[in-house]
């Protein structure tokens, strides 16, 4: 393959990836070869490599003599996500703090002010996208091959709920949040840096409460209890 269809298809494969955590591609819906391939100048071969590729690391599902979907996310899914979700993050947290080098904490810096940045702005999709880049990096810099699949799997999720959860519309409490989230990363930074893997794990696990607590409102509204006698 020449360097300009190795180009093309590191971008088909970044897009696609954006496209599916910030929910414009929904879960469920079919991938299509042809379209994606006369999008990006690439032959059919290569984008169905990546779509193999893309279905390893769970953001599509394949199905024998059927076209690629994206990966599903029902009730199952929410709540296997929050069974799963805290409890890699706290081990990973922990393993980074560890073995993360001062090259990896610069780097994982460096994402921490695009998550800043998309926060101050009101921007949603920029907030899922560099958030799930803060917590994959955190993931390896576990350096642990056993955990970063089940980890870079979690993310998918987690930027998909981020995207349904913090939306823009969303009123003043809803951005105090999003700048609480703000705040929880550059202490858990900080708690990777002085190499401090208990008090990184409890930060992560209040980071990942509001995240709970967020999908808790997103399914029983605000004033709902009330008005239903619950």
């Amino acid at each position: 393959m020449s360097k300009t269809n190795i180009d093309r298809k590191l971008l088909m494969a970044e897009t696609l990836r954006r496209r599916i955590l910030a929910m414009e591609l929904k879960p469920g819906a079919v991938v299509d070869e042809i379209k994606l391939g006369e999008e990006f100048g690439i032959s059919r071969s290569p984008v169905r490599e990546l779509i193999r590729q893309m279905a390893a690391e769970g953001y599509l599902e394949l199905e024998e003599n059927r076209a690629a979907r994206v990966s599903g996310m029902g009730y199952d899914a929410l709540r296997n996500f929050f069974l799963a979700a805290p409890l890699l993050y706290a081990v990973t947290v922990r393993l980074a703090a560890e073995n993360a080098s001062a090259t990896e904490i610069a780097a994982l810096k460096d994402i921490q002010l695009e998550v800043a940045k998309a926060a101050r702005e009101g921007d949603t999709e920029g907030s899922v996208y560099h958030n799930n880049r803060f917590h994959s990096a955190i993931g390896k810099m576990a350096h642990n091959p056993y955990l970063i699949p089940s980890m870079e799997r979690v993310l998918i999720d987690h930027a998909r709920l981020g995207k349904l959860f913090y939306h823009r519309e969303a009123g003043a409490d809803m951005q105090q949040d999003a700048y609480k989230a703000v705040a929880q990363h550059d202490e858990i930074i900080e708690a990777i840096e002085r190499r401090d893997g208990d008090a990184a794990v409890l930060l992560m696990r209040e980071h990942m409460e509001l995240s709970r607590r967020r999908m808790a409102e997103y399914v029983v509204p605000s004033g709902l209890e009330e008005e239903s006698g619950l």
